[in-house]
C-alpha cells in the first residue's frame, strides 16, 4: 500500500508540472491575441462589475505575474500588470474569471461563503501542523495521539481544496458565459479564454487530489502504528 501512495505521489507531481507549464504557456500564447474591442483587463472587469450591478469593488493592479485573486474582505479585485494593462484574450479571461467571484460574493454564493468561513482555521492550520506532524511522526509510537492531531487539522486543508474546486469552476463558468453573452469575446477568442481557463481549473484539481494522496499517506502512518 505504501509502494502504491509513493507512486500516486509521483504521478500527481508529474501533473502539476505539466498543468503548470501549461497555465503559463497558454497565457503567454492567448495574451498575444488581440480582444475585438481592445479593451484592456482593467475595463474588463470594470463593465463586468457595472452589468452585474456590482457599485461597491474596487479594481486595482498589483505586483507579481498570476497573482490575480478577488478579497471579499475589502471588497477589492485585484489584478497583475500584464492583466490589469493587457488587450488580450489572457487578461480578459483572468479578470472576467476573477470578477465571477466578486458575482459570487454579491449573490451570496453558498461555496464561497463556505470557504470564507474555512479561511481563518486554515491558515492557522498551516502554520502550526506541519510542525505536529512532524513530531507526531517522531513520536508516534509514545504519543499517537499527536499524530492524530496534525491529521485532523491537515484534514481541515484538505477539506480547503476540496471547497475551493466548485468556486473556481462556477467563477470561470460566470466568466465565460459573459465573456460570450456580451460580445467581449467572438467564436474564435472565445475557445482560447475557455482553453485557458480550464487549464487553471486543472491546476486546484491536482492540488486537491495530491491534498487528499497526503492526508491518505499520515492516516497510513497513524493506523499502521495501532496494528
Amino acid at each position: 500500500m505504501t509502494h502504491t501512495i509513493w507512486i500516486i505521489f509521483g504521478v500527481l507531481f508529474v501533473l502539476s508540472l505539466i498543468a503548470s507549464k501549461s497555465v503559463e504557456a497558454k497565457f503567454k500564447k492567448y495574451a498575444k491575441i488581440p480582444m475585438s474591442y481592445n479593451m484592456t483587463g482593467r475595463e474588463v472587469a470594470e463593465q463586468m462589475l457595472r452589468d452585474n450591478d456590482i457599485r461597491d469593488v474596487t479594481v486595482q493592479e498589483v505586483n507579481g505575474t498570476l497573482t490575480d485573486h478577488y478579497n471579499p474582505v475589502n471588497k477589492t479585485l485585484n489584478l497583475s500588470h500584464d492583466v490589469y494593462h493587457g488587450t488580450g484574450v489572457s487578461a480578459a479571461a483572468v479578470a472576467a474569471h476573477e470578477c465571477g467571484h466578486a458575482v459570487q460574493h454579491a449573490t451570496a454564493y453558498y461555496w464561497l461563503g463556505l470557504r470564507s468561513k474555512l479561511v481563518p482555521a486554515v491558515n492557522i492550520s498551516s502554520r502550526i501542523t506541519p510542525w505536529i506532524l512532524f513530531a507526531g511522526i517522531l513520536l508516534v509510537q509514545k504519543f499517537p495521539s499527536l499524530l492524530l492531531a496534525g491529521i485532523v487539522l491537515f484534514a481541515i486543508t484538505t477539506l480547503f481544496s476540496f471547497i475551493t474546486l466548485p468556486v473556481e469552476i462556477n467563477a470561470s463558468r460566470r466568466a465565460l458565459v459573459w465573456l460570450n453573452t456580451h460580445n467581449v469575446t467572438t467564436p474564435e477568442t472565445h475557445g482560447y479564454a475557455e482553453s485557458a481557463l480550464r487549464s487553471a481549473a486543472y491546476t486546484y484539481v491536482i492540488s486537491a487530489l495530491t491534498s487528499l494522496a497526503t492526508l491518505l499517506y499520515y492516516l497510513m502512518i497513524y493506523l499502521g502504528n495501532r496494528d
